[in-house]
């Protein structure tokens, strides 16, 4: 055998480099939501430059001047249909991360669904962000046993997180439900489990705004 046939492969491509590159990442982002899975409860705080406080009830919220933008959420849905939050601007949107796989959500699930009913006239879309589900059989199986009627869609791999900026209200446990104002800014977030209850709490001070 020659040396140059004993020597080590290099990469055929910088294309095989950025595909390793992004798997890392979303690998990366994906445990980092394993570690906070499922979680009763979390908190966050509002020093730095960060503009939030958070309530003794887990929930936090920025002043309506202080907002962040929502990222792009665009993407497939559980059914397979095209989905793009955006187009909902103008109305409120509750978002809210969750897997079939996760106890909390199943909890919750139901409490969401009346609320949607019940608000889904006054001018509030709901919509869910699925991960880290193996298939979207299992999401659309979850839905079905829940009678949860908005869409969500669907992030095996956490994709869509990694879109939200450090520092602002941004997703980092499953569950976790986000209000999102008029103007597709990011206004409320919670990263526990939500009584119809609490949920309320969050949504109508949103809703309220002019």
């Amino acid at each position: 055998m020659s040396a140059a046939s004993r020597a080590p492969q290099r990469p055929n491509s910088t294309r095989t480099l950025r595909s390793r590159a992004v798997r890392i990442a979303v690998t990366a982002a994906a445990a980092a939501l394993t570690l906070s899975a499922c979680s009763s409860g979390g908190t966050s705080g509002g020093g730095g430059n960060t503009n939030f406080i958070t309530g003794s009830d887990g929930i936090a919220t920025v002043k309506k001047g202080d907002r962040a933008a929502a990222p792009d959420l665009s993407g497939k849905t559980v059914d397979g249909a095209q989905l793009d939050v955006a187009d909902y601007k103008g109305k409120v949107i509750v978002l809210n991360v969750w897997g079939s796989w996760c106890p909390p959500c199943r909890a919750e699930a139901k409490g969401f669904e009346k609320v949607y009913q019940d608000l889904k006239g006054k001018g509030v879309q709901f919509v869910g962000i699925n991960t880290r589900d193996a298939s979207a059989d299992l999401a659309k199986s979850f839905e079905q046993e829940q009678g949860v009627t908005y869409p969500s869609l669907f992030d095996p791999d956490g994709r869509l997180m990694l879109r939200f900026k450090k520092g602002t209200l941004n997703p980092q446990a499953i569950p976790s439900t986000l209000v999102i104002d008029r103007d597709g800014r990011i206004a409320a977030r919670t990263l526990q489990a939500l009584s119809e209850e609490k949920l309320r709490k969050m949504i109508d001070p949103v809703l309220a705004e002019k």
